[in-house]
């Protein structure tokens, strides 16, 4: 078996110099997809799904400034907005125009902000354990996501997810068999959240995550308006987004494709082999051009 051609390469939008991955598929009509990971990862998070499917669609993951190989300014301020700023520019650099886009975790928050701002953009849209709705949040993340930065003990609270227990503790929780899971993978997000000035950079979006419960019902809207073909691939097991999560999005896309697996936070980590072959079907299904 031959592995797909990808260029790691950096370009420069706003001040800030983005790291992608992209792959070079073989099919001149293959159908695009943004990958946009989640926390505390990188395009990293995706390399091997890229290895699986890069061949036959053009896969292309950016790390979010204060992630992976990304630099961005020293007076860069950390929120979403910001993130989905500089995603949406990196986007019209590439001259990208029609895509399916894939949302983890974080890449919800960046994602819907983009589709919200774009929906011509959007061919469809891939959910894996990215929360959009109130009964998706567990009772630990409503609590983490209520953290203010005045309150006593709260910074120090964060501060402890950013460290390597809490790192592999987010891999590894609600895991059946954590045998299956690389340990490079929490090693490599571990080296970037060590850099001078990442675990500032996840500080101040740790509180401003609260900005994206509140546009909860504006990407509900989004949902109904647009109605995006909708894949949902979901690892039950998760502590923070939980299967109520994936189930709610059928309220909004009664049509949507839905698929849980016994496992945690990283679903393609453990379940690649099965996720995969779902994605290619649903690309397929799609049925657009690359642009």
């Amino acid at each position: 078996m031959s592995l797909p051609l990808v260029h790691h390469r950096h370009l420069d939008v706003d001040g800030v110099r983005v790291f992608y991955r992209e792959s070079v598929p073989t099919r001149t009509d293959a159908p695009t997809l943004l990958l946009l990971h989640g926390f505390p990862s990188a395009s990293h998070q995706f390399r091997r799904l890229i290895d699986v499917l890069g061949d036959h669609y053009r896969l292309i993951a950016p790390d979010y400034p204060g992630f992976g190989n990304t630099t961005a300014p020293a007076d860069f301020e950390y929120t979403f907005d910001h993130l989905a700023d500089v995603t949406e520019a990196f986007v019209r650099r590439l001259g990208l125009t029609r895509f399916a886009v894939y949302v983890f975790d974080f890449g919800a928050p960046v994602g819907f902000r983009l589709a919200e701002r774009r929906p011509e953009w959007i061919t469809g849209v891939i959910v894996q354990n990215a929360n959009a709705y109130e009964a998706g949040l567990s009772e630990a993340a409503r609590e983490f996501t209520a953290l203010r930065p005045e309150q006593d003990g709260a910074e120090d609270t964060i501060r402890q997810l950013l460290t390597l227990a809490g790192t592999r503790g987010q891999y590894e929780t609600g895991v059946t068999d954590t045998s299956l899971l690389p340990p490079e993978s929490w090693l490599l997000d571990q080296y970037f959240l060590d850099l001078p000035g990442r675990k500032e950079a996840q500080v101040a979006l740790a509180f401003d995550y609260k900005s994206n419960i509140a546009r909860y019902p504006a990407w509900q809207d989004w949902l109904r308006r647009h109605t995006p073909p909708t894949l949902i691939v979901w690892g039950a097991n998760d502590p923070f987004f939980p299967a109520p999560g994936a189930h709610a999005y059928r309220t909004d896309l009664p049509d949507a494709e839905l698929h849980l697996f016994d496992t945690g936070h990283f679903a393609l980590e453990t379940h690649l082999n099965q996720i995969a072959p779902l994605i290619a079907t649903f690309l397929d299904r799609l049925g657009h051009v690359s642009q």
